[in-house]
């Protein structure tokens, strides 16, 4: 729903019941995907995550082999000048791998475009649910997942976004849930957000992305 140019959502809490409404800014959360920059962002991003450490010993690194291993002439076997030839076994490695940097700078005005063209579509898909708050009685995961079937999201792969530091209890609650990921909503980038069935969000989380994501 739209007021002027904000988006309406309903706010929840814990026990699934609503308890008020928020206006989003529509340049975020109701601008039209753009599907060629969202690849774009998340293949530079997985990019940046490999570590580009892979290696193989070439023909001069290989130890041993700097004696010629027998004569030229009269053996009846193949003429052989080392044995660290790739031809033989334990021999160098030809055009094998190396240790190199896969990393890719992504301009700023795409990466925000990509995160916004996410958004709107878990918007436009009913993927998001914005929280009141993430104040959980105990950091216990039993009673973490309870509050998940609860809001009927114990079966879904789950981004929850949180501001600030004050999430102690929620971080040790989902530390073990391998279908929940907590992202602060600062750093949030294009693969966080799109990794998920479900967006979860809180108030506090909404005026961060705006504030990053403000042309």
């Amino acid at each position: 729903m739209f007021i002027n140019d904000k988006m309406k959502f309903s706010i929840i809490n814990i026990k699934g019941d609503k308890v008020s409404d928020i206006t989003a800014d529509k340049n975020i959360f109701a601008i039209k995907p753009n599907n060629g920059v969202v690849r774009q962002a998340i293949l530079s991003e997985l990019n940046n995550m490999r570590q580009g450490t892979h290696s193989s010993k070439n023909r001069a690194l290989v130890k041993g082999g700097g004696k010629k291993p027998w004569k030229q002439k009269g053996r009846g076997v193949a003429r052989a000048g080392t044995i660290r030839s790739p031809l033989w076994r334990g021999g160098g490695t030809v055009f094998g791998p190396e240790p190199h940097t896969y990393s890719h700078k992504l301009p700023k005005k795409l990466s925000k475009l990509a995160r916004k063209s996410v958004l709107s579509a878990k918007a436009l898909n009913d993927e998001i649910i914005i929280l009141e708050d993430y104040n959980l009685d105990s950091h216990k995961t039993s009673q973490f997942v309870a509050i998940l079937k609860i809001l009927k999201l114990d079966n879904k792969k789950l981004t929850i976004l949180y501001s600030g530091s004050e999430v102690d209890k929620l971080e040790m609650a989902a530390r073990n849930l391998h279908n929940v990921s907590l992202v602060d909503s600062k750093k949030a980038s294009a693969y966080d957000l799109i990794d998920c069935e479900v967006l979860v969000i809180d108030k506090n989380s909404i005026k961060d992305l705006e504030h990053t994501l403000r042309d």
